[in-house]
C-alpha cells in the first residue's frame, strides 16, 4: 500500500457512539468472520461496547473461536471477556431464517391464523429453502436487533459479498415480488372474501388460472393461494420495516467495511462492491485487506536475496544463512506481488482508507486468537 494512502483507524469506528452497526462485506475464504469477531471482541474490551456479533454464514467458525458449542437464532453471551470496568459485553448469534420469519408471523398475526400459515406446505418450503428468504430474514433480524435498543455496536458478518449484495437488494426484491402481477392476481379474490381460495381463483382468471392449474398442479396453487392470503396483512409491515433498515444502512450509524484477501478474484469482488455501495449511497469506512506477507528487511529484494544465497552456496559451510535468504526471497517475491494486486482496488480507490492485516502463524480457532487479530488491525 502506498505510504500516501489513507490509514483505516478501526479503533475510531468501534469507540465512536454514533457507530450502531458495522458490516463486514467480501468473498469467501478472506477471513471475513474472523474479522467480524475481532471488531466485535475489540469493541467489548476495549471500548467498552456491549456488542453482538450477527453471522449470516452458515460455517460455524464463529461459535468455534468465541469458545461457544454452537450458535442460535439468540444471542449468547462470550465468556471469558476482559473488560474491567468498563461494562463491555460481547454476545454471538447466528441467523435462523425459519425461526426468524415464524418470529415476524408471530408477532404480527393472531394465533389462529399463525397456526394456518406454520401448516401451509407453501410457508414451510419458503421459510426454509426459498430463493431470497435468507437475505429478507438477515433484514428482519438486523431490524430486531436494531430497535431493541439492547446494543451499543452490531457487528454484521455477511455471506460472501455477491450475496452480501442480495443482503442490501432484499426490500427492493421483496417490494416486487409484493407488488407484482402474478401476487396481486393470487390476492385480489382473496380480498374479495366468501369462496374458496381455489374455485375463486378459477372463477374469476379462467383461462388464466387453468393454465397456471396445468403447470404447477392445482393443489399447489391452491396452498400458494392460501399462503398469499394468510400472510397478506403481515407483508406490508415487512417491506415497511424492511425498507426502513434499509434506510439505517445508509445512515451515519453506519459503517461498511470491505474484507479481502491480496488475491485478483477477491480484490476484484471488493471493487464491485464498493462502487455498489457508492451507488447506494451507503458508508463506506474502509478496506480490511487481510493475510498480508511482508518481510522484516525492506532494503533486501527477492533478486538480490537470491544472488546472495547463490554465492554462500559456492563458499559452502553456509547452508543455514543460504536457505534464510531463500525463504526470504520467496516472501518478497510474494509481498511485491501482493502490493500489485492491492493496487487495484487502491487506484481506484484512492480516497477509501485500508488496513493490512500480517498473515497469522496459524488458523485463528479462540479468543486469545481473536485478540491478535483485533490488535493488528487497529495497529498495523
Amino acid at each position: 500500500m502506498p505510504s500516501d494512502h489513507p490509514r483505516l483507524d478501526v479503533d475510531r469506528i468501534l469507540a465512536d457512539p454514533g457507530v450502531r452497526i458495522v458490516v463486514c462485506c467480501g468473498s469467501g475464504g478472506v477471513g471475513k468472520t474472523t474479522t467480524a469477531a475481532a471488531l466485535g471482541l475489540r469493541a467489548a474490551e476495549r471500548h467498552g461496547r456491549r456488542t453482538v456479533v450477527l453471522t449470516i454464514d452458515p460455517a460455524r467458525r464463529l461459535a468455534q473461536s468465541l469458545g461457544l458449542t454452537e450458535l442460535d437464532n439468540t444471542p449468547r453471551q462470550v465468556k471469558g471477556i476482559e473488560a474491567d470496568e468498563s461494562g463491555g459485553e460481547l454476545h454471538a448469534m447466528m441467523l435462523d431464517m425459519k425461526r426468524t420469519f415464524d418470529e415476524v408471523v408471530l408477532a404480527h398475526t393472531d394465533a389462529a391464523r399463525a397456526t394456518e400459515i406454520f401448516a401451509n406446505p407453501f410457508y414451510q418450503a419458503m421459510s426454509s429453502t426459498f430463493s431470497g428468504t435468507q437475505e429478507y430474514m438477515a433484514m428482519e433480524k438486523l431490524s430486531q436487533l436494531h430497535a431493541r435498543g439492547d446494543w451499543d455496536l452490531i457487528v454484521v458478518d455477511t455471506p460472501p459479498s455477491r450475496s452480501a449484495l442480495d443482503f442490501l437488494d432484499a426490500p427492493a426484491r421483496l417490494s416486487r415480488f409484493l407488488d407484482g402481477r402474478m401476487l396481486r392476481l393470487l390476492l385480489a379474490p382473496a380480498r374479495a372474501g366468501g369462496r374458496s381460495m381455489f374455485s375463486l381463483v378459477t372463477a374469476s382468471f379462467g383461462m388464466f388460472s387453468r393454465v397456471v392449474q396445468k403447470v404447477i398442479g392445482a393443489q399447489l396453487l391452491t396452498d400458494l393461494s392460501g399462503f398469499v392470503a394468510a400472510l397478506d396483512s403481515m407483508f406490508g409491515g415487512f417491506r415497511q420495516r424492511a425498507e426502513q433498515t434499509y434506510r439505517i444502512l445508509q445512515a451515519r450509524e453506519t459503517a461498511f467495511l470491505l474484507v479481502a484477501a491480496p488475491e485478483p478474484d477477491a480484490v476484484r469482488e471488493a471493487a464491485y462492491f464498493a462502487r455498489r455501495l457508492g451507488q447506494e449511497r451507503m458508508p463506506l469506512a474502509g478496506l480490511v485487506l487481510n493475510r498480508v506477507h511482508r518481510t522484516s528487511v525492506d532494503g533486501l529484494s527477492a533478486e538480490r536475496s537470491r544472488a546472495a544465497a547463490a554465492k554462500l552456496d559456492r563458499l559452502g559451510g553456509h547452508e543455514a544463512t543460504a536457505d534464510a535468504l531463500r525463504v526470504h526471497a520467496v516472501v518478497a517475491q510474494q509481498a511485491v506481488r501482493e502490493q500489485r494486486v492491492a493496487a487495484v482496488f487502491t487506484d481506484a480507490f484512492p480516497t477509501v482508507p485500508t488496513v493490512e492485516v500480517t498473515a497469522q502463524p496459524a488458523d485463528v480457532h479462540d479468543v486469545d486468537g481473536l485478540r491478535t487479530v483485533g490488535d493488528a488491525l487497529s495497529r498495523p
